[in-house]
């Protein structure tokens, strides 16, 4: 534990990417095969179940420091992070542990199970003789919200330093549902297995957004465009007569959608396709406000599965045959995932019709493929079109809201699929936000750097209540998108202007107007509003509008496509 709190002590004082790689690399060559493991999965978030909720710990921090609870509460709040501050209020101890990484979390994972008194003479023992970075990667552990500023991607490349794996190899390795408790570092890493071979998915390949004009690509007819579709990007796997579908976040999702149950026997043994979890109620795609109703659910009801069903739009195949395919053309690959479609007689989306020229589909299908199950099943193309000249790319653009797209793809046709974000051959070219003019209701203090300023803002618009006078609802909540500078103004204007607290929340007098962006809007029974935003920011503070000048509710929903038939 203490060599693993020392790397988080290092990693956590520098913004470099080399140091970090080279702290990690460093580690992962003198640390010990479970801690290997278990920093594996804390770096991949396979973090164990939080053993304490948090109202415990800040009661009981609070306690063994012997200072009121609101004191704690109000450090808190300026600290931004809980285990920090629990770090800093328990009083500082010169001795340090002995134990290792893996022992205090074996410990962790059977304290779940015990008696709240257990639980707190535990998390006294281990606070009284910690040092404070041990104490706070300790705290960290507990709280399950372990994010240091390491991602994946970093940490396999560290691994790849130390071991001198290959990183692509190694971010195959990791990907699936392995658990760092069963798992030995020399099955994970360092040997092939076979038998975790059936279900693992491949690394996603994803796009940076486009940089500058499309036109700098170049050659317009060396790129093949669709549409990028909101939904859950995710890998569906038919292998040995199994299906397994996973999360571009690497969960393992294939209990909340039943309905690709329908693949088995219709699509190949050996195939692994990429695309899109998409809501489908009513024969036509809707909106992620639908789909979330769907999202985070430990059973799906029949009355859910029939009002919200869902298709899987598919981008492209990785694997063909039990081959992986990845470093052949994306045309080529094209070619399969389009003939795999007519071979199924799949019925397709009408929504986005391919434009251009369509490419080749004519493609050899396996002996071994059962075409006696014909019927129609949730698998959807997600349409390639190609131009001559990006002009007519714009204006497919423009017409990506209405048919519930957030923009355009655009790969190179001869691109492979590769591992991670990578630029060059895939990008993406998303629509330009719906904006709104909103006021500032309410502000909380955010979070690391930002502990001590006002920077989480929830915002409102204009509508009639019941006596037909004019009030502020409340809509949406946001907090990037204004320059440092302008949020120390924004915070020193809260301070002064505040009406009410309520806890870490403050209400603040009706003044400020700002423009709020958002990706996306639909209806929504569960917001005050009625109508619910897809990633809202500010987008600039407009301190030449007066509040009366703000937007309405109504002219929010004005932004709905189709909102009439919603």
């Amino acid at each position: 534990m203490r060599d693993f709190a020392q790397l988080i002590k290092t990693l956590d004082s520098t913004n470099k990417t080399n140091l970090k790689v080279q702290a990690l690399a460093d580690y992962f060559q003198k640390a010990g095969d479970k801690d290997k493991v278990w920093t594996i999965a804390i770096l991949s978030h396979r973090r164990p179940p939080r053993p304490v909720n948090t109202t415990l710990l800040r009661e009981w921090a609070s306690d063994l420091a012997n200072i009121p609870l609101w004191l704690f509460e109000e450090s808190y709040h300026i600290v931004g992070d809980l285990a920090e501050t629990i770090a800093l209020v328990i009083p500082s101890s010169s001795k340090s542990t002995e134990k290792s990484l893996t022992q205090f979390l074996e410990e962790m994972i059977a304290l779940k199970k015990k008696e709240d008194t257990d639980k707190k003479a535990y998390l006294y023992e281990n606070w009284k003789v910690l040092d404070y970075y041990e104490r706070f990667v300790f705290t960290k552990l507990i709280t399950g919200g372990f994010r240091i500023g390491v991602s994946q991607k970093l940490m396999t490349r560290a691994l790849s330093k130390a071991t001198e794996i290959d990183e692509d190899v190694l971010a195959y390795k990791l990907m699936g549902n392995w658990d760092p408790n069963k798992i030995s570092f020399q099955d994970l890493v360092l040997e092939q297995n076979e038998s975790d071979y059936l279900s693992k998915p491949y690394p996603f390949y994803l796009a940076y957004a486009i940089e500058g004009e499309a036109q700098d690509l170049g050659d317009v007819t060396a790129w093949s465009v669709e549409h990028k579709w909101d939904g859950i990007r995710s890998q569906v796997i038919l292998r040995n007569d199994e299906l397994f579908v996973w999360s571009r976040g690497e969960e393992l999702v294939t209990d909340k959608y039943p309905e690709f149950e329908k693949f088995i026997g219709i699509v190949p043994n050996g195939t692994v396709i990429d695309g899109e979890i998409l809501p489908y109620p009513n024969g036509e795609i809707g909106t992620f406000n639908d789909l979330q109703t769907r999202i985070g659910r430990k059973t799906v009801s029949n009355a859910l599965l029939k009002k919200v069903p869902v298709i899987l739009k598919a981008y492209d195949i990785l694997e063909w045959e039990g081959k992986d395919i990845r470093n052949m053309p994306f045309t080529e690959r094209r070619k399969i995932v389009n003939g795999l479609m007519q071979q199924c007689h799949l019925e397709q989306s009408s929504q986005a019709e391919p434009r251009g020229k369509k490419e080749d589909s004519k493609i050899n299908f396996p002996r071994s493929f059962e075409m006696t199950k014909m019927e129609h099943i949730p698998l959807h193309l997600s349409q390639t079109m190609h131009f001559d000249s990006w002009e007519e790319v714009a204006k497919e653009r423009e017409r990506a809201r209405e048919v519930r797209s957030e923009g355009l793809m655009l790969k190179r046709k001869d691109s492979p699929y590769l591992v991670g974000r990578k630029k060059g051959d895939w990008w993406k070219w998303k629509v330009d936000p719906l904006t709104i003019d909103a006021v500032l209701t309410y502000a909380m203090r955010g979070h690391g750097r930002r502990s001590n300023l006002f920077t989480d803002y929830t915002f409102a618009l204009w509508d009639k209540n019941d006596k037909a006078e004019k009030e502020l609802v409340t809509f949406a909540k946001a907090y990037s998108g204004l320059t440092d500078a302008e949020f120390r103004k924004v915070d020193a204007w809260i301070k002064k202007n505040t009406l009410e607290r309520f806890g870490p929340v403050r209400s603040v007098t009706p003044h400020h107007v700002f423009e709020i962006a958002f990706e996306g809007i639909a209806l929504s029974k569960r917001h005050k509003s009625g109508v619910a935003t897809r990633f809202p920011r500010i987008l600039r503070w407009r301190q030449d509008k007066k509040i009366e000048e703000a937007n309405t509710l109504e002219d929010l929903k004005a932004l709905i496509p189709n909102s009439n038939e919603s």
